[in-house]
C-alpha cells in the first residue's frame, strides 16, 4: 500500500458515501423497521435501587385495552430461559475466579438497581403497553443499598450479592511487587496522587431499540437490533439465554446511530424481545426513551485509585504502584471484568520506561446500572490516572512539565519495546509527537497569552497529556488466556461479480466510523477499480460470516486486514485465469491498477474481463480452478496496535463565577497510516469532544438510596459546539509493524488524551490558589470553590 494518496483513494479525503442517506432521513434504524401484526413492548423497571419482590399483582392490567399479555421473570425461568452470560472472566490474586452472579432478563424476586426489570407489557400499541404498566401493582421490601465503590467496600455494608463476601467481585494484580517495592525503597522524590475518574452515561444519538419476530414455518428467530457485534449476539443470546441453535436464529444490525461502546453488549430487551415474539407468534418490538436510556445503557468509568510513583534525583521514574477500586455495578455486563484490567493495568507504562510497575485492582458490585467499556474502556482511566501523576512528579521536582516527560520517554529507536506490564509495543516516536503539538500550539507563546487574560481579570493555565493505547482488540490466543470467552480475530468476504464490480461482507458494524467509504478505498485500491464499484455489506449475521463486530478501534486494523487478505486471495486467482487467457506464465504475469499484464509486453486483461472468464468459464482452466471469483479470509492479528500522541489544551477561567473556556486544543496523534484523512479528523473530533464533556461538564450522581439524580439531560451535561474550540488535529506517522495496511486506530485517541490536558490546565489556571488537584468534572461550581478556598487561605 502506497504512503501518499494514489490514483485509488488510499490517503485521499473522500467525502462518507454513507451520509447522503444520513442526511436525506433515509437511513434505516431499527425503530424504522416495522413487520406485519408487530406488538409493541413497554418495560416495567425497579423503582428501587435494592429491594425483595414480596409480590406482582398484573391482573388490572392484563384486563386494560390493547394488552395481549404481560410476563415476569418466573414465566422466563419456567420456560428454561438463561441469565445474560459475562463474556470474559477474571481471576483474583489467589487464583479463585471472580463472582458471577446470574442475571436474568426479568428479576425474579429481588431488583438490584433502579431500572432493574421487573415485568414487560406486551399490547396492540406502545401507548396501551405503558398504560398498562402504571397499573401493575408490586409490593417492594426495601432493603440497604450500597451506591459507591467507597461505600460498598466499608465494613457492614449491605451486600448486593450475598455469593460475594464485601461486594467484592474480584481482587486482580499485575506486575512485578517486589521490583517496585525495592525501587520505592531507593527513590529520592515519590509523587502521589488520589483520583476519581467519574462515572459517565453514554447517550448515543440514537437510543437502543429490538425488534424480535419468529417465523413459525421454519421456526427461524429474527432480531434487529442496535448493536456493534449482531454475531455476537447471536452467539450469547442463542447458545446461553434463549438456548438456541445458531442457524435458527438471524441478528440484523442496520444502521446505528452510535455507539460508543455501549451497543457492545447483549442487553435483556433483545432476548425479552425475541423470546416473547416466538410465544406469541407475532412480531414484538421495543424501542428505548431517554430516561430508560440513562438507567439502562451500560454506564462508563467510575474508578477510584491512589497512585504513587518513585523518582531518582533527577526526576526519572523508577516505579509505580497503583491501588484501584472499580465500580462493576450490580452485574456484570458483556465485557467489564476486562476493563479496568488487562484495558487498564496494561497501560499504566503509558509512553514512558518506568522499569517497576504494580497495580492491583479491586472489582466491586454496587446497588447500580452495570458499567462496562465507554469510548476507550479502561485506556482513558489507565491515561488519566498516569498524566495527572506525571504533572504532579513536575510539580514536587519542579522540573517543567514537557521535559519531564522528555527524560523519561521510550527512545524512538527502542522499539519493539517491552514493557513491565506485559504488552510490547511495536512502533512509535512519543519524542516527535510532542515536539509537533508544542510547535503547533505555540506552546512557547504561553506566558504572553497568560499576560492578556490576567489583564482581563481571568486566569489561563495550559496542560499536556502524552498517551499511548492498545487497540485492534485481539490477538485470540493472547486474550483467550487472559480470560477473554471468545476468539478476537475478524473476517472479510470479497465478491468480484461476473462485470467486474465489487461486494465486500465485513465481520465489523459501522456506526458512524465511515466504513463504507474507508473499507471501499482500501478495496478500490487493493483492486484497481473506482469506487463506486465497491459496495460494503454488513450487519446481517445472514449475510456475512462470522465476525467480532466493532469496538476498541479495531474495525480497520482487524477488520480491513481482513479484506486486504481477501483482496490478495482475488488477486492470486485472478493471476491464475489472466495467465491461462494470455497463454503466458503465472509467473510472468504483473498486477498494477486493476491490469493483469504479461511482464514485458503489451498483452494485458482487465480485472473485468478475467472476472467475467471466471463466470462464463467458456475458455477457463477448469482443471486447476473452480469457476467464480470470491474469497474468504479470516485475519487474527500478532499483537494490538499502539496510537499515541499528544495532546495540549488551554483554558481561560473566570474567577468570579468559575467557568472555564476552552481556549485553544492540539492533538497531534499518531494512529498509523491514514486511509482517509477527513474521517480520521472527525473521529478525532468526536472523540475530543467525549473527553473534554467528561473534564468539565459531564457526571453520572446516585443519591445514597440509589437513586439516580441524574436521569435526564436536564441534569446531565453534555458537551455543545459552543462549549468546544478550534480543533488543532495533526498527525505524526509510524506505521504498525504486524498487519498489511499499517493502520492502528483512531475512534478513540480524542477521548484517551483529552480529558488529563483539559485537568491539567485547569489546575495549572488554579495553582496561584493553591489547588494541586480536582477531580473531573471540573464544574463552575467546583472552580469557584476551589477559587474561594485558595483566597481564605
Amino acid at each position: 500500500m502506497p504512503d501518499a494518496p494514489s490514483n485509488y483513494q488510499i490517503g485521499a479525503s473522500v467525502k462518507r458515501r454513507e451520509d447522503l442517506r444520513f442526511l436525506t432521513g433515509n437511513g434505516n434504524y431499527t425503530d424504522d423497521i416495522n413487520r406485519p401484526g408487530q406488538l409493541y413492548a413497554y418495560i416495567l423497571r425497579s423503582t428501587q435501587a435494592h429491594a425483595e419482590i414480596v409480590s406482582i399483582d398484573t391482573k388490572a392490567a392484563r384486563a386494560m385495552p390493547g394488552v395481549v399479555t404481560i410476563y415476569t421473570g418466573a414465566d422466563m425461568a419456567a420456560d428454561g430461559i438463561g441469565g445474560l452470560p459475562c463474556g470474559w472472566q477474571i481471576h483474583s490474586k489467589d487464583g479463585s475466579p471472580m463472582v458471577e452472579p446470574s442475571h436474568p432478563p426479568i428479576v425474579v424476586d429481588r431488583v438490584r438497581h433502579v431500572g432493574d426489570n421487573v415485568a414487560v407489557v406486551i399490547a396492540d400499541s406502545l401507548a396501551q403497553a405503558k398504560d398498562a404498566a402504571e397499573a401493575i401493582a408490586i409490593d417492594y421490601k426495601a432493603l440497604p443499598a450500597a451506591v459507591s465503590v467507597t461505600a460498598a467496600v466499608a465494613p457492614g455494608a449491605p451486600l448486593v450479592w450475598d455469593t460475594a463476601p464485601g461486594n467484592q467481585c474480584y481482587d486482580w494484580h499485575l506486575g512485578d511487587k517486589a521490583a517496585t517495592e525495592a525501587a520505592f525503597a531507593a527513590a529520592k522524590t515519590i509523587a502521589k496522587v488520589d483520583i476519581v475518574n467519574n462515572r459517565l452515561i453514554p447517550n448515543a444519538m440514537e437510543p437502543r431499540a429490538a425488534l424480535g419476530d419468529f417465523n413459525p414455518s421454519s421456526g427461524e428467530y429474527t432480531l434487529f437490533t442496535t448493536s456493534q457485534n449482531p454475531h455476537v449476539i447471536r452467539l450469547l443470546m442463542g447458545a446461553f439465554v434463549l438456548k438456541l441453535p445458531e442457524h435458527k436464529l438471524r441478528v440484523v444490525a442496520p444502521d446505528v446511530g452510535g455507539g460508543f461502546g455501549s451497543k457492545i453488549y447483549h442487553y435483556a430487551e433483545e432476548a425479552i424481545c425475541t423470546w416473547a415474539a416466538g410465544k406469541l407468534k407475532r412480531p414484538v418490538k421495543w424501542t428505548a426513551e431517554r430516561t430508560e436510556s440513562f438507567m439502562t445503557d451500560a454506564h462508563g468509568r467510575d474508578h477510584v485509585t491512589h497512585a504513587e510513583m518513585a523518582m531518582d534525583g533527577e526526576g526519572r521514574f523508577l516505579a509505580l504502584r497503583v491501588s484501584t477500586k472499580a465500580n462493576m455495578g450490580a452485574y456484570l455486563s458483556t465485557f467489564a471484568p476486562a476493563v479496568p484490567t488487562y484495558l487498564y493495568g496494561t497501560l499504566l507504562a503509558g509512553v514512558y520506561k518506568t522499569p517497576a510497575i504494580y497495580v492491583e485492582v479491586q472489582a466491586v458490585f454496587t446497588n447500580t446500572t452495570p458499567v462496562d467499556a465507554y469510548r476507550g474502556a479502561g485506556r482513558p482511566e489507565a491515561t488519566f490516572l498516569l498524566e495527572r501523576l506525571v504533572d504532579e512528579c513536575a510539580r514536587v521536582t519542579g522540573i517543567d512539565r514537557a521535559d519531564i516527560r522528555r527524560r523519561n520517554f521510550i527512545a524512538a529507536d527502542a522499539f519493539p519495546y517491552q514493557t513491565p506490564v506485559a504488552l510490547q509495543y511495536d512502533s512509535g516516536d512519543y519524542q516527535g509527537c510532542l515536539d509537533a503539538a508544542l510547535a503547533a500550539h505555540n506552546y512557547a507563546g504561553f506566558p504572553a497569552r497568560k499576560a492578556e487574560s490576567e489583564k482581563a481579570g481571568k486566569l489561563r493555565g495550559i496542560g499536556l497529556s502524552t498517551y499511548v493505547e492498545a487497540c485492534g482488540i485481539a490477538p485470540s490466543a493472547v486474550v483467550g488466556s487472559l480470560g477473554a470467552r471468545a476468539g478476537l480475530f475478524e473476517v472479510g468476504k470479497v465478491r468480484v461479480h461476473p462485470t467486474g464490480s465489487v461486494t465486500v461482507f465485513t465481520g465489523t458494524h459501522s456506526h458512524g466510523q465511515g466504513h463504507e467509504t474507508t473499507f471501499a478505498q482500501v478495496v478500490a485500491d487493493a483492486l484497481g477499480v473506482g469506487m463506486d464499484q465497491v459496495d460494503i455489506v454488513h450487519g446481517d449475521t445472514a449475510n456475512v460470516p462470522f465476525g467480532m463486530g466493532t469496538y476498541g478501534s479495531r474495525s480497520l486494523a482487524v477488520g480491513g486486514s481482513a479484506i486486504v487478505k481477501a483482496c490478495d486471495k482475488i488477486v492470486a486467482k485472478a493471476k491464475k485465469i489472466a495467465a491461462h487467457l494470455l497463454e503466458a506464465a503465472e509467473a510472468d504475469i504483473e498486477f498494477k491498477d486493476g491490469m493483469f499484464k504479461v511482464a514485458g509486453t503489451d498483452r494485458q486483461k482487465a480485472l473485468a474481463e478475467i472476472s467475467l472468464a471466471a463466470y462464463v468459464p467458456h475458455n477457463y482452466p477448469i482443471d486447476e480452478l473452480e469457476p467464480g471469483l470470491e474469497e474468504t479470509a479470516f485475519y487474527d492479528p500478532k499483537n494490538f496496535t499502539f496510537p499515541g500522541g499528544t495532546h495540549i489544551c488551554e483554558v481561560e477561567i473566570d474567577p468570579e463565577t468559575g467557568v472555564t473556556r476552552v481556549t485553544q486544543f492540539t492533538a497531534v496523534d499518531d494512529v498509523g497510516r491514514v486511509i482517509n484523512p477527513m474521517i480520521v479528523e472527525g473521529q478525532v473530533h468526536g472523540g475530543l469532544a467525549q473527553g473534554i464533556g467528561q473534564a468539565l461538564l459531564e457526571q453520572c450522581v446516585y443519591d445514597a438510596a440509589g437513586q439516580l439524580l441524574t436521569g435526564s439531560m436536564m441534569d446531565y451535561c453534555m458537551p455543545r459546539a459552543d462549549d468546544l474550540p478550534l480543533f488543532y488535529v495533526g498527525q505524526h506517522t509510524t506505521l504498525c509493524t504486524h498487519n498489511p495496511l499499517g493502520v492502528k486506530g483512531c475512534g478513540e485517541v480524542g477521548a484517551i488524551g483529552s480529558p488529563p490536558a483539559v485537568m491539567n490546565a485547569v489546575i495549572d489556571a488554579l495553582k496561584g490558589y493553591g489547588v494541586t488537584n480536582m477531580d473531573m468534572p471540573a464544574t463552575p461550581e467546583k472552580v469557584w470553590r476551589a477559587v474561594q478556598s485558595g483566597r481564605k487561605h
